[in-house]
């Protein structure tokens, strides 16, 4: 039987980090944990319920009422939030703004770590997210750092974001991706960085199918 191994996804928002991780592990069978959606399930809580992350006491009540977990439904990865399909919700913008400040919350994060180290125990999975590499599975065999040049992130988001039907504005998608790049790489807690031992993926110039050919390479590198 072939081993199988930890493959772990980082980078900035709207890098295309997911879809490569989502492609990567139906391409070769893996499981797929999207841990930048279990931060905008918290998020979307934490509005809904009006829990101040400067209130250490309400931030840990509120973490005890959550769970998180994920279905495939119609071959699409699918986010619920204690039981209600969230999928669609936590992708809209005003989650997308309070996102970054509710994910550099301590507690916030090491619950989250603690879940995403408990769902990678059997391997056989790709993760992506922020500090993957660094962090949750600093062990992980396979640890890749996806780049892309700025103008062609926001190109990307805006339009991810009217394709699914949502309203949004350029430049208030570019202030987005500004203000969560500061803060996600300046956060105290396990900040955004690359591992030493990543491997560099830079898709400005790369096609869908081509970063997922380089990134099937790497894979077959690392299980030889």
């Amino acid at each position: 039987m072939q081993k199988k191994i930890i493959i772990a996804v980082d980078g900035f928002s709207s890098t295309g980090k997911s879809t490569l991780a989502k492609d990567l592990a139906k391409k070769i069978g893996y499981g797929y944990i999207d841990t930048g959606a279990m931060y905008r399930a918290v998020t979307l809580y934490f509005l809904r319920h009006e829990t101040d992350i400067a209130d250490e006491t309400a931030v840990a009540e509120a973490l005890k009422n959550i769970e998180i977990d994920f279905q495939n439904i119609d071959g699409v990865n699918t986010t619920f939030l204690n039981g209600e399909n969230v999928e669609k919700e936590i992708r809209k913008m005003y989650v997308s703004d309070f996102v970054s400040p509710v994910a550099a919350v301590s507690a916030v994060r090491r619950a989250m770590v603690k879940l995403q180290q408990a769902m990678g125990k059997k391997k056989g999975i790709v993760m992506d997210g922020r500090d993957i590499g660094t962090v949750v599975f600093p062990e992980a065999e396979l640890k890749i750092f996806v780049t892309s040049d700025p103008k062609t992130r926001v190109d990307r988001r805006y339009a991810e974001l009217q394709n699914k039907g949502l309203q949004a504005d350029y430049e208030e998608v570019a202030k987005n991706l500004r203000e969560r790049d500061h803060i996600d790489s300046t956060r105290a807690d396990s900040p955004l960085r690359q591992a030493e031992d990543a491997r560099v993926l830079d898709n400005t110039a790369l096609t869908r199918a081509g970063q997922l050919a380089l990134a099937e390479e790497w894979v077959s590198d690392r299980i030889k």
